[in-house]
């Protein structure tokens, strides 16, 4: 699991930083691509990534400013002349579909694969399988806006088969058996317990990637425990009245957000044009004066998410 930004700018496209999108890369999981929003020429960026568009296979949208849902067009057609068929899930606020279908519909553009969109009209689980589930919170915005979480079901461990072969266990159904925690008898007589032949189990990741906000409470139940927070920093903290009346988030609440939250990695972007350079990075230490583990990101970024602790027996 790897997330790449594909644009970590706010407001509007920037030489530095492109408007917002965020990959969530899901290849070694399910073969897939999940977007959090698509910015302006998100599909420009994706030509310099190792992203193929028909891979993706949800987009989440976080409200409807156009700097967030302005690439959507290009991005949907695109997919379609690359030849993708398989069906892709758009999930957002209300006015997201009028918004894709008019744009389709006014420019002639004919979608090939289908097109399913899901319109938040209630928020909690949005989306379950077995192996993730969405859930998805308000936020405080000058429009409907959303944060997502991202929750990875538990990997089991797996069966240590060179453990095996060293004991000259015979493949088969005993592997079965052995992978499931079953004892089983062998035909020479021994006994086997499966819980020794079987690795450590993960626990799931978590992964919270918030919307334009000002700080909120809603911020810090989607981002409990996560592995990895996705939060916006528009501004510095000397304009913090400036973010107030914005409605956007400075660095200092971002890193306050991820402590009380007990996350154990912040992410920063949505960045506003006036930080560049060196100005930028003192957001970084600004957060990391709250948060040490606080990293701002640029356009092209990715970052590992690693596991980072076992199943618990009672989970």
């Amino acid at each position: 699991m790897e997330i790449e930004f594909l644009g970590t700018g706010a407001g509007v496209p920037a030489k530095q930083r492109n408007v917002t999108s965020i990959a969530l890369k899901l290849l070694d999981e399910r073969n897939s691509v999940w977007l959090f929003d698509c910015g302006e020429g998100t599909q420009q960026q994706i030509l310099r990534t190792h992203i193929r568009p028909r891979k993706i296979e949800k987009i989440f949208i976080t409200h409807l400013h156009g700097d967030h849902i302005f690439g959507l067009p290009g991005l949907l057609s695109s997919r379609s002349f690359q030849g993708g068929d398989s069906p892709l899930t758009i999930i957002g606020p209300k006015g997201i579909k009028a918004f894709v279908e008019t744009s389709l519909k006014v420019s002639e553009s004919h979608i090939k694969y289908p097109l399913i969109f899901n319109e938040i009209d209630e928020t909690g689980v949005i989306f379950k399988d077995h192996q993730f589930k969405v859930s998805c919170l308000p936020l405080d915005h000058r429009i409907a806006c959303f944060g997502y979480r991202v929750e990875e079901a538990d990997h089991e461990g797996e069966l240590l088969v060179e453990k095996l072969i060293a004991e000259k266990v015979p493949s088969g159904p005993i592997y079965g058996k052995l992978k499931s925690g079953k004892k089983v008898e062998l035909p020479d007589g021994r006994i086997l317990n499966g819980k020794d032949f079987v690795g450590e189990s993960q626990k799931g990741r978590i992964v919270t990637i918030l919307g334009d906000t000002r700080k909120h409470d809603n911020s810090i139940i989607l981002a409990k425990d996560a592995d990895l927070l996705v939060h916006e920093s528009t501004f510095n903290q000397n304009e913090a009245k400036l973010a107030k009346a914005y409605y956007h988030s400075t660095t200092r609440q971002a890193a306050e957000v991820a402590m009380a939250a007990g996350a154990k990695k912040l992410l920063l972007t949505h960045i506003s044009a006036r930080y560049i350079g060196k100005a930028a990075y003192e957001l970084e230490k600004e957060a990391q004066a709250i948060f040490s583990n606080t990293k701002i990101v640029k356009d092209f970024d990715v970052i590992d998410i690693p596991f980072t602790g076992k199943k618990h027996e009672d989970s």
